[in-house]
């Protein structure tokens, strides 16, 4: 028998009976990161998004634009003066993974994904005692509630930067914000989407070559319906009791997105 008729009737018949009959076995193909998005500031600009979220309530003309590209980063301006449609909270965002002007990428249950990239979060940019994210996983449509949050909040006037999973509010990590002030920070964090306890994330930020935080939940909801959607920016109460708020902003660059398969 020819090596390619061998080799194709191993493949028909399997691994027990190719074996059974002395053929060479095929091993099956361990899964890996597939690279599904990779946009540039400078060449993509907002285009890298399925939707761009700047001063929704024109609270501030004479910001705008809030987001724009800047060379190779993507860059989110939020003044104090700034308002969302709610009046008690500022929201400077973009939401999902654009492929093409008219398509992007949907995240749906069973579906394990991963996003890298590296931001810089200027020491104008501090935690709060109330909510201020700068990363969100969230089913799309108004209403709906977050799924992850990455989040820069005061702990017992400690800043820090945390990721919780607010389905069923439980933390994944946290650390000390302080030492990530003004200066890049790389975030690698990966997601399978899941309902009940069927999920699971892990979060993993780097300073330069040291790993500052490398933290996993599993057996977690990261699912409530239709499908996830991330989002990146400045969101924030104005409830604040630290007085940390002011003029700041936040930069992101060399974002990826993988899908596992």
């Amino acid at each position: 028998m020819s090596p390619t008729r061998r080799t194709l009737l191993g493949a028909a018949l399997g691994g027990t009976a190719a074996t059974a009959v002395g053929l060479p076995v095929t091993p099956a193909r361990a899964a890996s990161w597939q690279l599904k998005w990779s946009p540039s500031a400078s060449g993509d600009g907002l285009g890298a998004f399925e939707t761009v979220e700047d001063d929704r309530a024109d609270s501030h003309p004479a910001g705008h634009p809030h987001i724009f590209a800047t060379g190779n980063d993507w860059r989110f301006n939020m003044h104090t003066v700034d308002r969302d449609t709610s009046a008690d909270r500022q929201r400077q965002e973009v939401t999902g993974l654009r492929t093409s002007s008219s398509s992007y990428l949907e995240w749906t249950e069973g579906q394990t994904w991963r996003v890298t990239y590296s931001m810089y979060i200027p020491s104008s940019l501090k935690a709060t005692t109330t909510f201020t994210h700068i990363m969100q996983m969230k089913q799309p449509g108004n209403g709906t509630l977050p799924i992850v949050v990455q989040s820069l909040r005061r702990v017992n006037g400690v800043q820090t930067i945390e990721l919780n999973l607010a389905v069923d509010d439980i933390l994944v990590g946290r650390t000390d914000l302080e030492p990530l002030h003004d200066k890049w920070t790389d975030v690698d964090f990966r997601i399978k989407v899941g309902n009940g306890t069927a999920g699971s994330v892990r979060w993993i930020l780097k300073s330069g070559s040291a790993t500052v935080l490398d933290k996993s939940k599993r057996g977690v909801d990261t699912f409530l319906a239709d499908r996830v959607r991330p989002k990146w920016g400045i969101y924030r109460s104005l409830g604040d009791t630290s007085g940390s708020l002011q003029d700041t902003y936040l930069l992101l660059t060399n974002l990826r997105g993988y899908q596992l398969a």
